[in-house]
């Protein structure tokens, strides 16, 4: 499956993008499907819910230095929190500031949940789902064309995905807290390229087992020498 141009959002769908300059791309990710992009220092993309409870699995590199990767680590370090929330910065396994989340009509946003594979799908929900498309398929679609491979794909965020934590440590994956044309929208603070896969998953909640559409919105946002400014404030 690939992205489609040709299906739009209802009005109110995306309204966080409005925020953020003029559009400068629109494309609706087909269920099951992958998208990627490469974003500019300040470019804004906003990331759509379109129609509701679909987790949207997510990488995101240096586009000049791929080697300088999104770590979840790092990023939870920096921030003293499992949960992406508004103002949120995603760093690299360097540290350094990759997005901002400049907006989220959605409370949190999960990094702890992983990417659905073969591997996992038949460790947790049993052998007959070994040949079911997953996450881990989507993004080594997306990565062999910025000639990137499994050695290059690492944790990734699950946006609109809710991953309960028990006080005991545990982890659930349960229904999702988002609604349709509910979104988050992301600062490129330096040069990044964004790999999504519009998650495929059929076995728990988090999609509601029925996965659904989610639209990208490349916004012109600020300056790169604004950007740059902020990054480092």
């Amino acid at each position: 499956m690939t992205a489609t141009t040709t299906r739009t959002t209802t009005p109110a769908a995306g309204a966080l993008a409005s925020r953020f300059g003029p559009e400068l791309r629109r494309e609706t990710v087909a269920p099951l499907a992958p998208w990627s992009a490469v974003l500019t220092a300040g470019q804004v993309l906003t990331i759509v819910d379109v129609d509701g409870n679909q987790a949207v699995d997510f990488l995101v590199y240096d586009a000049v230095d791929t080697a300088r990767a999104y770590s979840a680590q790092a990023t939870l370090q920096g921030q003293d929190s499992v949960y992406l929330t508004a103002g949120s910065v995603l760093r690299s396994n360097e540290h350094d500031p990759l997005l901002t989340v400049v907006g989220t009509d959605v409370e949190r946003h999960d990094t702890l949940g992983g990417a659905c594979s073969k591997e996992s799908n038949t460790l947790r929900y049993g052998h007959h789902t070994w040949s079911q498309h997953g996450c881990a398929d989507n993004f080594l679609t997306e990565l062999s064309k910025y000639g990137l491979g499994k050695r290059d794909q690492v944790s990734n965020v699950n946006w609109f995905m809710n991953v309960p934590v028990d006080p005991d440590g545990a982890l659930g994956i349960v229904d999702g807290i988002s609604a349709p044309g509910l979104s988050v929208s992301l600062r490129a603070e330096r040069d990044v390229l964004v790999v999504v896969s519009n998650c495929p998953q059929i076995n728990n909640p988090c999609n509601g087992f029925d996965p659904s559409r989610a639209e990208m919105i490349v916004s012109a946002g600020t300056s790169v020498a604004t950007a740059g400014q902020e990054a480092r404030a």
